[in-house]
């Protein structure tokens, strides 16, 4: 297995006049050319100053991070920028400027003194322009594109650098659902294709268990959990990290689920495929989802004309989800009235 980048016993943090604060300590982890590593956590648990400082934009406390086989100490900022490429969360202002200039910035830590671009270093700019679906946008000013197209661009430029590893820090953040999804997909695609390692920073629970080979948890404590998905999801570390007092997450779903459920339990059966989105109706009501009808309150079948339930208030029918939510809310009231009677 060849290691793009490896960190041993890596602490980071901050030092302010003499003071010194770890975020995280004895980090050791290893990426192989070619690997996606989605790093997970809460809000201020140390992910950005772990990126900024596996990128050498903060000092480590102590430890090292070496990027193949290399201290990046000792490497000197060309160096450096050829052999790791960062995109960050910050929108950069560049101004009036075309896409396809931005992404030649790339390419400078690899020219000579002359800063000119060799015919070679033009068909790697077009390349990474092609890598992320972007030929489109190539021409376009900077300043006239969205935010997801200006990430791709990004990407297209770090791409140029042809970088060891590529660092993302929240790259999504600014992005809707389909376009976070499409910028996943496509990193994990190019990880394989230029055979680079692939190092993102994400709040994105759902698509990074679903996309990562690798996940980089960080828990409450600051210590760090390393191993694939579907490992990390099976012995509880995303549940303990994610979960909380009203939300639980569910490893077999991969999704969260609403803990506190006032009217009881319910039961949905049926062959229809609506079956799974009766449940999540149900659940979004405060009703507790059981995998037999004995003992609910309520039972919901599902067919291909739509959905029958039986409940307090007699059985009832109807053809959307959206008339099944309204009777489960009229239901849901008439066991509060229920209860609440003497």
């Amino acid at each position: 297995m060849s290691l793009s980048l490896e960190a041993r016993d890596l602490s980071v943090g901050y030092r302010n006049r003499g003071n010194v604060r770890a975020v995280l300590s004895n980090i050791n982890v290893q990426v192989a050319a070619g690997e996606l590593v989605c790093l997970l956590g809460v809000n201020g648990i140390g992910k950005s100053t772990l990126m900024r400082t596996l990128a050498r934009m903060e000092p480590a406390l102590a430890g090292s991070v070496l990027i193949n086989g290399a201290d990046i100490t000792g490497m000197s900022q060309y160096d450096l920028a050829r052999h790791v490429a960062v995109v960050l969360t910050e929108r950069i202002a560049v101004g009036s400027m075309p896409a396809f200039k931005l992404v030649e910035l790339g390419r400078y830590p690899h020219v000579g003194w002359s800063g000119l671009l060799s015919d070679a270093d033009h068909e790697i700019v077009r390349d990474a322009i092609v890598a992320v679906g972007a030929e489109h946008l190539a021409h376009r000013e900077i300043n006239e594109l969205s935010d997801g197209e200006r990430q791709r661009i990004m990407i297209a430029r770090a791409l140029a650098q042809r970088p060891a590893v590529l660092l993302l820090d929240e790259p999504a953040a600014f992005l809707d659902v389909s376009a976070r999804v499409e910028m996943v997909a496509t990193l994990r695609r190019l990880a394989r294709e230029q055979n680079v390692a692939v190092i993102l920073s994400s709040h994105d629970l759902e698509l990074s268990l679903r996309l990562a080979d690798t996940i980089w948890l960080i828990d409450g404590a600051g210590h760090m959990h390393i191993d694939a998905p579907e490992d990390l999801l099976a012995d509880g570390s995303i549940g303990d990290v994610f979960s909380g007092p009203n939300i639980a997450f569910s490893a077999v779903d991969r999704t969260f689920k609403i803990r506190n459920h006032p009217h009881g339990k319910a039961f949905v059966g049926g062959t229809s495929e609506g079956v799974g989105m009766a449940r999540t109706v149900l659940e979004r009501e405060g009703f507790e989802i059981t995998h037999s009808p004995e003992g609910a309150q309520l039972t919901v079948t599902m067919n291909a004309s739509g959905w029958e339930a039986r409940g307090r208030q007699g059985i009832n029918r109807g053809a959307s989800f959206a008339e099944l939510a309204r009777f489960v809310r009229q239901e849901a009231g008439a066991t509060l009235q229920t209860e609440s009677q003497p």
